[in-house]
């Protein structure tokens, strides 16, 4: 698999225009755009939280089988100061949720809640974006974090904004350094599924 080139100005715009041309991921994202900026803004009722958290689950396959007790999670944090203020803190506040006798960490949920609210101020955590920062990061030493790290979101952000100082990129935006960190991402660390084990008289 060919190694990602080092980020400049024209790689960054090509994945751009990439991501343009996309039409289901853009029908996609103004669909929920709609629906986390017009039509459910607020997050004070359970029934526009629940609908949200329905959304980003299906859009985005995050395999929550519970939503309803992720929605009461999120109605219970009162999140919507917050939001406005863009406190960084508010991610991993919202990604911690108690179902039945263990807490899980919905860690990449949670960042996609956040930036469907307020895309500017919440990049969305990804394993290909964890994977881009940790291959530039061994390989360009941009930042010294670990890799659980990231999981620490104002940790996050601040090594998306080194990422960006380090290549010269101030001028693009946390949230198209993340859809060129995504895009770049699915490209040259793509997932290898194993194959199914073969049965008896299978094929």
């Amino acid at each position: 698999m060919k190694e990602p080139a080092t980020p400049n100005e024209e790689i960054i715009c090509s994945y751009l225009k990439e991501w343009d041309n996309l039409d289901n991921y853009i029908l996609q994202e103004n669909s929920l755009n709609l629906l986390f900026n017009k039509l459910c803004n607020s997050n004070k009722s359970i029934e526009n939280i629940l609908l949200k958290v329905s959304a980003l689950n299906d859009f985005y396959s995050t395999n929550i089988y519970d939503t309803f007790t992720v929605a009461k999670h999120i109605l219970k944090c009162d999140i919507d100061n917050e939001l406005e203020n863009h406190n960084k803190e508010l991610v991993n506040k919202i990604a911690l949720i108690k179902m039945k006798r263990k807490t899980i960490n919905f860690y990449s949920f949670a960042s996609k809640y956040c930036s469907h609210h307020k895309p500017e101020h919440y990049p969305i955590y990804d394993v290909y974006v964890e994977k881009m920062l940790m291959f530039f990061k061994k390989r360009d030493k941009f930042d010294s974090f670990k890799k659980e790290d990231i999981k620490n979101y104002p940790r996050f952000i601040e090594i998306i904004n080194n990422f960006k100082v380090n290549y010269n990129l101030q001028q693009y935006s946390l949230r198209q350094i993340d859809i060129y960190l995504w895009l770049a991402g699915k490209e040259h660390f793509p997932k290898t599924y194993k194959k199914p084990n073969r049965v008896a008289g299978g094929f």
